[in-house]
């Protein structure tokens, strides 16, 4: 896989000694590959990425994986801050209302591959900017293809119906699904709202309205199938 170094001035050490342990996947909302490249890359701008892939397939490099960029900013994933120490960010060519192009995904696909392998992460633990930062970002958005990576094994998926019958359960949905939401690594500080656009939008992207139960099974399947 041809990767093209581009480095960025927007860098520093990892605090504290951490590694990654975590990805997270952003679309640049600009026009075009290039144009968030200069953005990226630009010191007044104070933002970075390790990678950015176009909407060719074409793949940059600009900050070293074991160092820290400036991408996710302020929020919180399963309790943990300071998410740029922890993680390794993945810009994709996307103004977030358009379908993600087949030649940038099948380079994402292997990208996330040979990172995952090289730092041992979860596939629980490639998160959108979306997942960590609830109300505050939307991407990578609704469109993002989250069922292929993981068919792939590069992002959570989904538990397979455990029964056959749903089960309505008898506790509040609220409470389970902000328990259930909390679990799976959705700590941030913010209301029910929001917290639950931002598991619909990685989750359920075509939903609207209040929370029904059907909200809860993407997050808890054993729990609500008899």
């Amino acid at each position: 896989m041809d990767v093209t170094w581009c480095p960025s001035p927007n860098q520093g050490p990892r605090r504290e000694g951490l590694s990654p342990s975590m990805v997270v996947l952003h679309y640049t909302a600009m026009h075009g590959a290039e144009a968030a490249l200069d953005r990226l890359c630009d010191p007044v701008a104070e933002v970075s990425a390790h990678y950015l892939i176009g909407r060719d397939g074409r793949l940059w490099q600009m900050v070293p994986e074991n160092q820290r960029a400036w991408h996710a900013g302020a929020g919180e994933w399963c309790g943990q801050g300071d998410i740029n120490s922890r993680s390794i960010g993945i810009e994709l060519d996307n103004t977030g209302g358009h379908p993600f192009c087949e030649p940038q995904m099948a380079v994402l696909d292997v990208l996330l591959s040979q990172i995952l392998m090289r730092w041992s992460i979860s596939p629980d633990a490639v998160i959108g900017h979306s997942d960590m930062a609830p109300g505050r970002k939307g991407d990578p958005g609704p469109r993002f293809d989250w069922a292929r990576l993981a068919r792939l094994g590069l992002a959570r998926a989904v538990p397979a119906a455990s029964g056959t019958h749903f089960h309505q359960p008898d506790a509040s949905l609220e409470d389970l699904f902000c328990r259930y939401a909390h679990d799976l690594g959705y700590t941030a500080p913010v209301d029910t709202a929001t917290l639950l656009a931002a598991v619909r939008l990685r989750y359920r992207p075509w939903a609207a309205g209040p929370l029904v139960a059907e909200d809860l099974i993407p997050l808890a399947q054993s729990d609500l199938w008899l």
